[in-house]
C-alpha cells in the first residue's frame, strides 16, 4: 500500500500543471491499476461490470490525495505535522485494524468500516505511511530533488539515501551536474 500512496500523490504534478485525477474515468483507471485500494466486498457488489463511481467519489479521493501528498512532502521536515495529518486522516476514514489469515500466513491491515472508496483508500494508504514512519522514521518520506520534478517517494532502501523519485530523475541530475562542471566559466 506504500506504493499506492506514492502513486496517488503523484497523480498530481504541480510543476508540470498535470492532474491525472480530473475525471471519474481517470479515477476508475487509477483504481483499476490499484485493486488493493478497493473496499472489501466492492468487487462482489459490482459483479463483472465497471465500478459505480460518482463525482462525489472523485472529490473525496482528491481530498485524500491532498492529505497523502502533504504527508509525503512534509514528513522529512516536520514529523509531528505528518503524524497529526495521518492521525486525523485515519480518524476521518474510520480506520480499523483487522487481523487476517491465509493458510499459515498472518498479517494485519487497516481498513475502513465504511464502503466509501475514499475512506478505504485513506485508511490503507495513511496506515502504510504511518508504518514506514514508525519503522524507519519520517525522513524516509520525501520529494524528488530534481529541479523540475515534485514527485514524491518513500525510501525503503537499506541506507536511506534516496533523493530522486526515479532513476530517470537521478540520471537527469547527474547529466546536468556533469555538464555544469564541463562548461567553460
Amino acid at each position: 500500500m506504500v506504493q499506492t500512496a506514492v502513486d496517488l500523490a503523484n497523480t498530481l504534478r504541480p510543476i508540470k500543471g498535470e492532474d491525472a485525477l480530473e475525471t471519474v474515468e481517470q479515477l476508475r483507471g487509477f483504481l483499476d491499476d490499484h485493486p488493493e485500494a478497493e473496499p472489501p466486498g466492492a468487487a462482489a457488489d459490482q459483479g463483472a461490470g465497471p465500478r459505480r463511481l460518482t463525482g462525489a467519489d472523485l472529490a473525496e479521493v482528491r481530498a485524500v490525495r491532498e492529505t497523502v501528498r502533504t504527508v509525503l512532502e512534509r514528513a522529512n521536515a516536520d514529523g509531528a505535522e505528518a503524524m497529526a495529518l495521518i492521525n486525523d486522516g485515519l480518524r476521518r476514514s474510520r480506520a480499523t485494524p483487522v487481523l487476517r489469515r491465509e493458510g499459515d500466513r498472518w498479517w494485519t491491515e487497516v481498513t475502513s468500516d465504511t464502503d466509501r472508496w475514499a475512506a478505504h483508500l485513506a485508511a490503507t494508504t495513511l496506515s502504510a505511511l504511518a508504518s514506514v514512519i514508525a519503522t524507519l522514521g519520517p525522513a524516509r518520506l520525501g520529494v524528488c530533488a530534481g529541479p523540475t520534478c515534485r514527485a514524491t517517494f518513500v525510501d525503503l532502501s537499506r541506507n536511506g539515501s534516496k533523493q530522486y523519485c526515479t532513476r530517470t530523475c537521478a540520471h537527469r541530475a547527474s547529466v546536468a551536474a556533469y555538464r555544469s562542471r564541463r562548461s567553460p566559466r
